[in-house]
């Protein structure tokens, strides 16, 4: 089959996030194709919208949107039917389902995930965290943790912590180093501990890469220990011994990308919350 080549286009009122987040997702279904995105963002009066339709007249193409005003809305989709092009407003038939489940319509507030309320100063509460709490660092904070990822140098597990952070969740990193000992935090951790590992070959090569990245001229690649392939098979193995042996769940993070890592991550804190509670009531229970 040819290559298709489409113009798309992404109005939003707001950042986009949304928009960029579903054309991302179900593009990814399709292949062989080449799709030219055009995203018009913070389009929030009629002559920011006149830029988008003058757009829409050069490289017609597709559109998906969400606007809130209602003659934005019927400007965009009058152009659109008079090019010839289809036009989705992408939210309106789950606000129109969660409408008729709630019992109320929704509110025609643009931009309402955007707030800086309580959730929104948890995130970047969290990304200060994330920060503060890199790769071993600060490790007295692990009691304010609300997830602990543990893995050999170069696991994923900084990138992880950061897509958590922007979740809400306080994530503190701590290498395995071998012949070093864990930070007694780790002894009775107050938080879930998850380990991340990896298959040797996809290691080594990531190893190698931030190897070049850095210039580590110094390192002689055929005998240095972070990439050696027996001395990183030996040091994957004993972090993986060590999760076992205190009973963390591990994930292997060699075929995932970070948001399929981070969502197996928030289901194991889940699971352990869970176990926790139960024993709890199961000890005031036996108290009673």
């Amino acid at each position: 089959m040819p290559l298709r080549s489409i113009n798309l286009h992404l109005v939003s009122d707001s950042t986009g996030e949304t928009l960029n987040s579903i054309a991302r997702a179900t593009l990814a279904r399709f292949e062989d194709h080449h799709v030219v995105h055009h995203r018009w963002s913070l389009i929030r009066s009629r002559l920011q919208l006149d830029r988008v339709l003058e757009g829409l007249q050069h490289e017609p193409g597709p559109v998906l949107f969400t606007l809130v005003d209602r003659s934005l809305r019927h400007a965009l989709e009058e152009i659109c039917e008079r090019l010839g092009v289809p036009c989705l407003s992408v939210l309106d038939q789950t606000m129109a389902l969660l409408a008729g489940q709630i019992g109320m319509p929704a509110k025609e507030k643009r931009a309402a995930q955007h707030v800086m309320d309580a959730d929104y100063f948890r995130r970047i509460d969290a990304m200060h965290y994330v920060l503060a709490h890199d790769d071993g660092q600060g490790t007295a904070g692990i009691a304010e943790a609300d997830v602990c990822l543990v893995g050999v140098s170069r696991s994923s597990k900084t990138p992880t912590c950061f897509y958590l952070a922007n979740r809400g969740i306080k994530a503190a990193n701590v290498p395995i180093v071998p012949h070093a000992t864990l930070p007694p935090e780790l002894d009775n951790p107050r938080c879930p501990v998850v380990g991340l590992t990896i298959e040797t070959p996809a290691l080594i090569e990531i190893r190698r890469h931030r190897l070049r990245l850095i210039g580590a001229d110094g390192v002689r690649q055929d005998t240095s220990d972070y990439i050696d392939p027996e001395s990183v098979k030996a040091e994957i193995l004993q972090a993986r011994r060590l999760c076992t042996a205190h009973g963390w769940p591990v994930i292997d993070v060699t075929r995932r990308s970070i948001e399929e890592t981070a969502a197996t991550v928030l289901q194991l804190m889940e699971a352990w919350h869970a176990r926790r509670n139960q024993a709890e009531a199961e000890a005031r229970g036996q108290g009673a």
